[in-house]
């Protein structure tokens, strides 16, 4: 997942414009779990995207995660910088406890 695409100022059309749509609903689903595990919601949308229903068991606290926030130093990327970090810092505020090493032949283990 390369990141958010501002559709206007890449100007993407055609099969292009849909991947770009598609990553941002990705991203955004992914911004949704965070915030539901920055909370500690009862209920986490793991289900609303292909991305968080792959990275449940990463996000779920069974699991080391890095995060890498690419951000450019160009005064033209100013905007779409910030939304990077604001949703790095979002990211970096989930507690989601220590990792536990688990058998993947007896998950019970």
């Amino acid at each position: 997942l390369a990141g958010s695409e501002r559709v206007a100022k890449s100007g993407v059309q055609g099969v292009h414009l849909k991947e770009a749509q598609a990553i941002n609903k990705s991203l955004s689903a992914l911004g949704d779990v965070i915030a539901s595990l920055q909370q500690k919601s009862s209920h986490t949308p793991y289900r609303n995207s292909k991305l968080t229903q792959l990275l449940q068991d990463s996000l779920s606290g069974n699991s080391k995660v890095l995060m890498v926030c690419n951000i450019s130093p160009e005064e033209s990327s100013a905007s779409e910088t910030m939304s990077s970090l604001n949703f790095a810092k979002r990211a970096n505020q989930v507690e989601a406890g220590q990792a536990k090493r688990v058998n993947p032949l007896n998950p019970s283990s």
